[in-house]
């Protein structure tokens, strides 16, 4: 199977050509981030209302690559904000996919990054480092495995099986 993977192709598109082959994200995500589409590798972070391991994976390299962020669908507090945000472009990343809640929506929606959430909270997260980094995560009836590939853009999200 010949993926494409250079460019950001539209999610129906992509479907229609590949069918079953693909995942479809059933969760129905906001779309926050000033990037609508996007595309790229998946990196993984599983954490609960603490964004330690989300704020040192964003501060890295990310070579296109998109952050899937298992929060469990907490909406108690926020795993990605304005500064995060502005880390993840400042280091190449292509977006942000949050199983949970960011904050800083006004500011994240000027950024040139792909975020999407379940929603927004104000209250910040701890910041002690607890969660998994780079392991395979699920919700939506897809499984983030990383080193699989991701698209995203207003019809939802895309992602290779493993």
């Amino acid at each position: 199977m010949d993926l494409p993977v250079a460019q950001v192709v539209p999610t129906a598109d992509l479907y229609d050509e590949y069918g079953d082959t693909l995942q479809s994200c059933s969760l129905q995500l906001r779309r926050i981030g000033g990037a609508a589409r996007f595309q790229g590798v998946v990196s993984t972070v599983r954490c609960h209302r603490d964004n330690a391991l989300v704020k040192a994976a964003l501060a890295e390299p990310g070579e296109g690559k998109v952050l899937v962020v298992d929060g469990g669908g907490s909406l108690e507090s926020a795993l990605v904000g304005d500064l995060i945000g502005a880390s993840a472009v400042a280091n190449g990343w292509a977006g942000v996919v949050v199983n949970g809640a960011v904050r800083d929506v006004v500011a994240l929606g000027t950024l040139p990054l792909g975020v999407l959430a379940l929603g927004s909270n104000p209250r910040k997260s701890a910041k002690d480092g607890v969660g998994d980094r780079d392991v395979p995560v699920a919700f939506g009836g897809v499984e983030f495995v990383p080193g699989a590939h991701l698209w995203a853009d207003e019809d939802g999200i895309l992602v290779t099986r493993p």
